[in-house]
């Protein structure tokens, strides 16, 4: 049965940093695309990144880019989310999420695999 952990988050000010990460277990996800999405409160689920199971090429929301870096560890069949510069409108749970194919998807539906979520809280 596949399980994804996340861990990492918590309360920070604004301009500060927070890494995530979510461990993933039950299958290896070395060849396998790896997403973070975030849900606010009353607002719908957003993609955040995806790091490809091809090449580790990598897309973020314009939202985040710049400031948040996604990577993964094959070892430890484990992804990251570095994010820097955090703004209190970066606030809300942070999904891990996976596919059963390489390629990146940005919306929900295209995901196989969910995290239960950590909590983000920036404060200004």
């Amino acid at each position: 049965q596949v399980q994804l952990v996340e861990s990492g988050g918590g309360l920070v000010q604004a301009g500060g940093s927070l890494r995530l990460s979510c461990a993933a277990s039950g299958r290896t996800f070395s060849s396998y695309a790896l997403c973070w999405f975030r849900q606010a409160p009353g607002k719908e689920r957003e993609f955040v990144a995806a790091i490809t199971g091809i090449n580790g090429a990598t897309k973020y929301a314009d939202s985040v880019k710049g400031r948040f870096t996604i990577s993964r560890d094959t070892t430890k069949n484990t992804v990251y989310l570095q994010m820097n510069s955090l703004k209190p409108e970066d606030t809300a749970v942070y999904y891990c999420a996976a596919r059963n194919t390489p390629f990146i998807a940005t919306t929900p539906t295209g995901i196989n695999y969910w995290g239960k979520g950590t909590l983000v809280t920036v404060s200004s």
